[in-house]
């Protein structure tokens, strides 16, 4: 089931997945960005520089950081025009091979979207609402992505333009379950802007081997975290039962305005009527009293086998 990792084997493996180095534009060199998230706690990272001429189009290299209890996956940033707005914007790359070939002036984003997805990529529409995304951008583009960045720690803290939950619900409630919805930190590690450790995603899978990691990506076999926890949600024939550490609200949003929530002092545990989203899809949002959140991606009960 799609976007469904809380009954697969294997275990979590917290990363964050957008990331910049002096390659591009960042503070720190790729030997210092993925010892940091070493030293706190992650399990992976990826280094993705933008993929532009001025930089060299790097796919940063970052083979050499790995060891049996920490991983990275390569990627890049790659900045495509398209939108309706008119500007320049983004489509994140996760799991790009080395000799992967800058966009021709004649490609349009959809196809580079393509063509990295053809080429292993784990492809996402990054920061939406910092883009000005809006909803036709992303009835293009749907169908050739994996996944919307729906917390960018960045902007969040740099313009209040970090959350992409407008763009994932609207496609979502307009039928589109193709993709997956993740957090990560933008991060670039200049004092001026606090874009780090902030947002994360917890993947479900059998290893950490790169291959293992990008492989339950694509399959949204993981959930969206700022610090909260979603322990498991079980799907019975008339409730879906949620399970988190201690929070103070535990809900499940859906289609439109239908939703169904539970608020109070150490909540641990949530079960709710699955009648209301039968037909569509429903999302666990996570809080806890420190205001730290978790998310699930769309997930739809009809796909249930």
């Amino acid at each position: 089931m799609r976007n469904f990792p809380f009954d697969r084997p294997g275990q979590y493996y917290r990363g964050n997945i957008h990331s910049h180095s002096t390659r591009s534009d960042g503070l720190l060199s790729p030997a210092d960005v993925t010892q940091a998230y070493r030293e706190r706690g992650y399990d992976f990272v990826a280094i993705t520089d933008h993929f532009l001429p001025r930089y060299g189009n790097p796919i940063t290299d970052t083979t050499g950081y790995r060891s049996a209890d920490f991983t990275t996956l390569p990627g890049a940033e790659m900045h495509v025009k398209g939108l309706q707005n008119g500007i320049v914007w983004d489509l994140l790359a996760i799991g790009l091979p080395p000799d992967f070939a800058p966009q021709t002036a004649e490609e349009t984003d959809v196809e580079l979207a393509r063509r990295a997805s053809a080429a292993g990529a784990f492809v996402a529409i990054p920061h939406p609402a910092w883009n000005g995304v809006v909803h036709s951008d992303g009835l293009r583009l749907i169908e050739a992505v994996d996944a919307i960045e729906i917390h960018n720690e960045g902007h969040t803290l740099d313009s209040d333009r970090g959350s992409g939950w407008f763009l994932a619900d609207s496609l979502a409630t307009a039928g589109h379950r193709r993709f997956s919805t993740f957090a990560a930190d933008d991060a670039h590690f200049k004092s001026n802007r606090f874009d780090r450790f902030g947002g994360w995603i917890n993947v479900r899978a059998e290893s950490l081997d790169p291959e293992s990691l990008l492989a339950a990506m694509k399959a949204g076999h993981y959930y969206a975290s700022t610090g909260a926890t979603i322990l498991n949600v079980e799907i019975t024939a008339t409730e879906i039962i949620v399970e988190t550490d201690a929070a103070i609200g535990i809900m499940l949003g859906g289609a439109g305005t239908i939703r169904q929530y539970v608020r109070g002092d150490g909540l641990t545990r949530a079960a709710f009527s699955r009648a209301l989203f039968q037909s569509a899809f429903f999302r666990v949002i996570v809080i806890r009293a420190d205001g730290k959140k978790a998310w699930s991606s769309p997930i739809w009960l009809n796909e249930l086998g």
